[in-house]
């Protein structure tokens, strides 16, 4: 039993010897591997670094850009642009990967110098400023042409190996081909190139698309590998608006400025028949593509000392669009739409004659004619009230009328309230209503004073007048479109309601087309030799009476019997010391319409003259025992009754 147990014990021990052997050999082992591994990534890390550098690189995720979208053109009805966007660059360098290797910038630098004109040391500074950067985009170069990015693509591709680091991304920049035609109409973009004015910030939606997103890495060569989800453009915004037509009524508002000048000017070209607006402008014009540039209004030393808050100001007033953000007394251009209602409600007939003595007691007020120093107009049918622009025939229209009726179709007509035109800042004027309207009121409003209107307003109610008694939205877009020409939208249906009856619009066509042919029409400054123009004008004093300050307008429209444009011009208080003559709003008309009118498919028959100018009525009014309007005697007066002398 005792030699057993020493046995045992002596195989223990040797058991143990070969485990610590075994364990001293594998970490001898183990020991031995770890060194020729250090070895090995000394050796790798020294000969081949560049190598796995560019491996790795290539399993990295470079970059993840988004692709810019181009905004939608702006065309006029012709297809011309009004305001469309160009391509151009942004040139974008990594100087992590042109720090990696020095075989890259020498040649990076001289294609970027060659290329873009770009010295090598403001690339160097860059690199030294922004060694961990793998995006930085060249500010100053940010905007490349067309002709230095190709340049520069020859050169990289001809020395590929080396030429590395650099990209160009594609954007696009708001351009208006026109400048200043249509400001006031197609307006502008911030600089997030988001519509700020104008169409651009009406249709901004349908201008804008959708971006697209491009990702990319390099691979094992250092090449750009990209991946790109493309970009949704924007959509194509058909306006109603005629370049050709708009270009010539601007130069003649500028025109028209430099010989006279006004506070205000504008004017509005449409067809009756659908509401589509051809031209609208008010001055001062602004160029488009820097918006935000006062140097043509303010001299530098003006800029200099104007605070921000001014600035904006000016920026403002010069944005505004007076067409339609501006409300006034429109004056004797409303009566046609006073004799429409007095017509269609049987208050009064064609042929219909009154006296007028030069003015009105009405309450506790006289309200006096036009023609108050002369007496009066003295008998005047409802056809000479308008053409001589009688305001007592007018009142007396207005009290028949009464105040409900009469502002029932005030309110049809669409004043006092906004007409919808598609466009941002349109203001909704202001009438009066049956707890605000007295006997002076509805007096004074029968011939166009006291309640305010706007331009847009106007020119969509003489539409109703003129077109057959239909009422339509004004409006500049015609049509939206996809980039490839399908219609995804039409504004081709815009009428809203019937005004009038057609037999009413066609006796005020006739009193109208009187009121210019006629020698003795208030209007016959407006006729156009070759046309029928039909029209009334309009000379408003201003508040507050008795400064001597006017705005003088014509509203009108051709051909007189079916017409197919309407023009409305307002010029408020013109610079001439006498101010209230409706002259110098008739002859700008004429003159714009002999130009436009042939864009207009619109052109002149021989066979129709042009009436002279208007002389100075002489009225001779003849005795009556009470001085009130009266209705005249069955049949009629003859010329001789009412005595307009030297017709």
């Amino acid at each position: 039993m005792a030699r057993k147990a020493s046995d045992t014990r002596g195989n223990v021990r040797v058991a143990k010897k070969f485990m610590y052997a075994r364990l001293l050999f594998i970490f001898a082992m183990v020991l031995i591997a770890f060194t020729l591994l250090m070895a090995r990534i000394v050796y790798l890390g020294k000969n081949k670094g560049d190598a796995y550098e560019r491996k790795v690189l290539a399993q990295q995720s470079y970059i993840s850009n988004v692709v810019q979208y181009k905004r939608g053109d702006i065309t006029d009805r012709n297809g011309n642009k009004l305001a469309t966007s160009i391509k151009v660059y942004n040139l974008v360098i990594d100087p992590k990967l042109l720090l990696s290797d020095e075989e890259f910038q020498e040649p990076t630098m001289d294609a970027l110098n060659k290329a873009f004109g770009i010295p090598a040391r403001k690339i160097k500074r860059i690199l030294k400023k922004n060694p961990s950067s793998q995006y930085y985009v060249m500010k100053k170069f940010r905007h490349l042409g067309a002709d230095s990015v190709e340049e520069f693509e020859k050169l990289q591709e001809k020395d590929k190996k080396h030429i590395k680091g650099v990209w160009l991304e594609e954007e696009y920049v708001r351009n208006y081909p026109y400048s200043t035609v249509a400001c006031d109409v197609i307006g502008f973009c911030n600089s997030n190139e988001d519509g700020a004015w104008g169409i651009e910030k009406e249709y901004n939606s349908s201008l804008t698309g959708s971006y697209g997103r491009s990702y990319g890495y390099f691979d094992s060569g250092l090449e750009l590998v990209r991946t790109i989800k493309p970009a949704v453009n924007g959509h194509t915004i058909v306006s109603t608006i005629d370049v050709n037509i708009q270009g010539i009524l601007e130069q003649h508002m500028e025109k028209f400025e430099k010989n006279i000048g006004s506070e205000n000017i504008g004017c509005i070209i449409m067809n009756p028949n659908n509401g589509e607006i051809y031209a609208m402008a008010s001055y001062p014009f602004y160029n488009l593509n820097d918006p935000r540039d006062l140097s043509d209004f303010y001299s530098e030393n003006q800029l200099e000392k104007m605070s921000e808050k001014k600035k904006l100001e000016n920026l403002n007033a010069l944005w505004r669009n007076y067409c339609i953000s501006d409300s006034y007394e429109p004056g004797s251009t409303l009566k046609p739409l006073t004799v429409a209602a007095a017509l269609d409600e049987g208050v009064t007939s064609d042929g219909r004659y009154y006296r007028c003595d030069g003015g009105q007691q009405v309450s506790d007020r006289y309200i006096r004619c036009v023609a108050y120093a002369k007496g009066g107009h003295g008998y005047t049918s409802v056809c000479q009230a308008l053409k001589w622009s009688c305001n007592d025939v007018l009142m007396a229209l207005g009290k028949g009328l009464g105040k409900t009726k009469f502002l029932d179709y005030i309110n049809n007509f669409g004043l006092g309230r906004k007409t919808g035109i598609d466009l941002p800042g349109e203001a909704s004027g202001a009438v009066f209503t049956e707890n605000t309207m007295g006997p002076v009121q509805l007096a004074t409003s029968s011939f166009g004073q006291s309640q305010t209107v706007t331009m847009v307003q106007m020119a969509a109610a003489f539409s109703a007048i003129v077109n057959g008694g239909t009422y339509y939205q004004p409006h500049v877009v015609k049509e939206i479109n996809t980039e490839a020409g399908a219609v995804v939208s039409s504004n081709d249906n815009m009428l809203v309601r019937r005004v009038i009856t057609e037999e009413t619009s066609k006796i005020l066509r006739n009193y109208l087309y009187k009121t210019v042919s006629d020698k003795d029409g208030t209007a016959s400054p407006a006729g156009v030799k070759g046309y029928e123009i039909g029209g009334k004008t309009g000379t408003a004093e201003k508040q507050p009476r008795g400064k001597g300050n006017y705005l003088l307008s014509f509203i009108g429209c051709t051909p007189a019997d079916k017409p197919e444009a309407v023009i409305y011009v307002i010029v408020d208080e013109p610079h001439v010391e006498d101010q209230p003559h409706s002259i110098y709003a008739t002859e700008f008309a004429s003159d714009v319409m002999k130009d436009i009118l042939p864009f207009l498919g619109l052109y002149p028959d021989k066979s129709v003259k042009k009436s002279k100018k208007n002389p100075a009525l002489k009225i001779k009014l003849p005795s009556t025992k009470d001085g009130r309007l009266i209705e005249a005697p069955k049949g009629g007066f003859s010329n001789k009754d009412y005595g307009v002398a030297g017709q």
